[in-house]
């Protein structure tokens, strides 16, 4: 008889036990989030934003690391795997994502590149060695950098992430809105600042990543670099060079670019003695920046005052 009340009891433990387990696993189960994971931090900002606390939103690119070195690691091929919704920038700035791009279709990861809504451009920059002069094409992968283009990505994120979550596409809708009236309200600022400048030339140390920009505001853009990737050295004679248009140009300012050592423009203003000025094309932020919430508007209202300085700006 006693064996057969312990026998009950320890059923009855058991059964409360397994229920309580079930429970905390529907609980688990309803609190998870679905999540997006994204390569670079212009479409992990509109995101964020647009999703508010309705998602998990992750950057595959590490704080700090410099996009056009970014290699991908069987930890974040998982991380993409296990997502909801993975966006990219586009075959030209990630082309490791072609040979991916199967198993994330086999797996039902909704993949989204946000080049496929942008009119992407081919620009022909000089490479400014007097001696050869000659001049290359490509398609630039640095869309973002132009506000309308921004506008388009957003449009892009919105709709993707509606197809996975009906229930609150009104909420969805409000933050996209609001963050596209934000950069209406950039572009404007950012016209302003350029109609009533005495310089519509960008000279910069870095590669050449603002020609989205720059043909939006009638601006000339000038680096030594002879591509869209930092990885490659400019010549002595294109350097050579820059400084000859510094001097010509009686150029206030030479920029530089984010998470690259400034070497280039550090030289250039060492020895014409012009003011070194930041020019982020928001690829990435720092670890301290991510952690501080950062925006993509910021980087570019920041942008916008140093270009101020850098283009002699006036009231």
């Amino acid at each position: 008889m006693k064996k057969r009340i312990m026998y009950i009891i320890l059923s009855l433990i058991l059964l409360i036990s397994i229920s309580g387990c079930m429970r905390d696993g529907n609980d688990i189960e309803k609190e998870s989030k679905p999540i997006i994971t994204t390569t670079l931090f212009p479409q992990y900002d509109f995101a964020n934003i647009i999703v508010g606390d309705k998602f998990d939103v992750i950057l595959l690119l590490p704080p700090g690391v410099e996009a056009h070195s970014f290699e991908l690691t069987p930890k974040d091929m998982s991380t993409i795997m296990n997502s909801d919704l993975f966006i990219y920038t586009g075959n030209i700035m990630e082309p490791w994502v072609n040979n991916i791009l199967d198993t994330l279709v086999e797996e039902n990861v909704n993949v989204l590149d946000l080049s496929e809504g942008i009119k992407l451009k081919n620009f022909e920059f000089e490479a400014h060695e007097e001696h050869e002069g000659h001049e290359e094409s490509q398609y630039d992968p640095h869309y973002w950098t132009d506000p309308m283009n921004a506008k388009i990505m957003v449009d892009e994120i919105l709709k993707a992430v509606i197809l996975i979550d009906k229930n609150n596409e009104e909420f969805y809708k409000q933050n996209a809105e609001k963050l596209k009236e934000d950069l209406d309200k950039l572009d404007k600022n950012i016209k302003e600042v350029v109609d009533n400048s005495e310089s519509k030339t960008i000279i910069s140390g870095g590669h050449f990543a603002f020609g989205y920009f720059a043909d939006r505001y009638g601006l000339e853009y000038i680096s030594p670099y002879e591509g869209f990737s930092p990885n490659a050295e400019p010549s002595a004679q294109a350097i050579a060079n820059i400084m000859k248009i510094v001097k010509e140009t009686d150029a206030k300012a030479i920029f530089y670019e984010e998470l690259v050592d400034p070497k280039i423009s550090k030289r250039i203003s060492e020895q014409t003695g012009i003011e070194m000025l930041e020019l982020n094309a928001a690829h990435n932020v720092s670890k301290e920046q991510l952690e501080s919430g950062i925006h993509y508007l910021d980087i570019m209202y920041k942008n916008l005052e140093n270009l101020k300085k850098g283009l002699g700006y006036h009231e």
